[in-house]
């Protein structure tokens, strides 16, 4: 009795969370906070490896310090992004399915083999062309089982001179610079799929996937600074303070470009004033007020954007400017989870007819819960300390004469 008491009380509660008219299909969220972590996990891929891209394609010297680490924290976060997804499935072990019966039609259908191009032809390739001098000496160098991992790593190469070397670098330029368009691709099919769907207003922008992918880059140059300020603090090593003043130059102006974007498309929403505005209008005004106007614009946009401009015409202090910099890179990145909230949330808060609304509330332990999201947002910084470990980003004299991961 206790069980179907409670069976016949969640559609109850349910319902309670709904206003207006609703279709019984409309009342429950089909996507749930997995799928908000996943576009912002592979926006931390896109954004860590164009930042990666600026030193190797570019040149710019500024930015040398977090070539490899951003290369890594990329391999990291790209090895949990399809985490999510996995784990909103209902059936899992059915997604193989989609490389051996693909779908050409099929957006989803083809980010798997864009997701294995990444993975193993473009950011897997460049990090053992890259490694590969530092590799070889570390399998000579170390003992045990370290050096069996070094030596199946090597893939039977152990050819490092100058002339070899010189091949490695010519080659690791040709995959970046094939890289930055996969970059793009890869996230930029994200905001494909959402502004792809006519039948929701909210999505149905041919902005969305620009919007995503300089999005993308900010999340991703804001995290690997952070991370580039807070790993050089745990080795008790001097931050590089022109190289970070280099990456917040950068972060602002691809922040610029973002806000202007999404500025853009919220202007041309408000001119065109279609069927939908009144209901988003609404949407905006409450069930998404706090997310989208106080966390996303105030706090995760035009706070770090004032913060960086100031770093950028004041002569401020050291300090002063590193403190400012942790404070408006984290801010960008909630800045950036909130734009996915409100995307991925707020697009199914309202019926198709705009004439009914209804409420999500993120479970605890479930599945597809808080926990879970919380877990799957601090594994890709394990992922990095074991490649850190393994393979050191630091300078070659570092990363050859001094023992893994010191």
């Amino acid at each position: 009795m206790y069980e179907l008491a409670m069976f016949l009380s969640e559609p109850a509660k349910m319902v309670s969370g709904v206003e207006g008219f609703m279709y019984p299909n409309e009342v429950g969220l089909q996507w749930s906070v997995l799928i908000v972590l996943y576009p912002f996990i592979t926006g931390l891929v896109a954004g860590a490896f164009i930042l990666a891209s600026l030193e190797r394609v570019f040149h710019v010297e500024a930015v040398k310090p977090t070539y490899r680490l951003a290369l890594l924290t990329a391999l990291s976060f790209l090895i949990v992004a399809p985490l999510p997804l996995q784990l909103h499935l209902g059936h899992p072990e059915r997604s193989p399915e989609m490389y051996f019966t693909p779908h050409s039609t099929s957006a989803m259908a083809m980010f798997g083999y864009v997701y294995l191009w990444y993975l193993m032809a473009v950011l897997v390739f460049e990090i053992w062309l890259d490694y590969r001098h530092d590799i070889v000496l570390l399998s000579r160098s170390s003992k045990g089982l370290l050096r069996i991992i070094y030596k199946v790593m090597t893939l039977g190469s152990d050819n490092i001179s100058p002339r070899s070397l010189h091949i490695d670098d010519k080659v690791g330029w040709i995959v970046t610079l094939i890289g930055i368009p996969s970059a793009f691709l890869l996230h930029g099919y994200v905001g494909f799929i959402f502004g792809s769907i006519k039948a929701n207003p909210w999505w149905s922008s041919p902005l969305m996937p620009v919007v995503f992918i300089f999005s993308a880059m900010v999340s991703g140059i804001a995290a690997v600074m952070l991370i580039y300020m807070a790993v050089t603090k745990l080795r008790k090593q001097p931050i590089d303070i022109h190289c970070v003043d280099s990456i917040a130059m950068y972060l602002f102006y691809i922040f610029i470009i973002d806000f202007s974007l999404e500025m853009l498309d919220l202007i041309h929403r408000i001119y065109e004033a279609d069927e939908s505005f009144r209901s988003l209008n609404f949407m905006v005004h409450t069930k998404l007020y706090f997310s989208h106007i106080v966390i996303q614009i105030i706090l995760g946009t035009v706070t770090p954007l004032v913060l960086l401009f100031i770093t950028q015409v004041v002569k401020l202090p050291e300090q002063v400017r590193k403190r400012m910099y942790v404070t408006s890179g984290c801010l960008a990145m909630v800045g950036i989870f909130a734009m996915r909230w409100n995307v991925v949330i707020g697009g199914q808060l309202f019926s198709k007819s705009f004439l009914g609304y209804t409420t999500y509330k993120m479970a605890l332990v479930t599945r597809e819960g808080s926990l879970v999201s919380i877990a799957l947002s601090i594994l890709p910084l394990f992922i990095l300390w074991a490649l850190i470990k393994l393979l050191p980003p630091w300078s070659h004299n570092q990363a050859t004469h001094g023992a893994p991961g010191d």
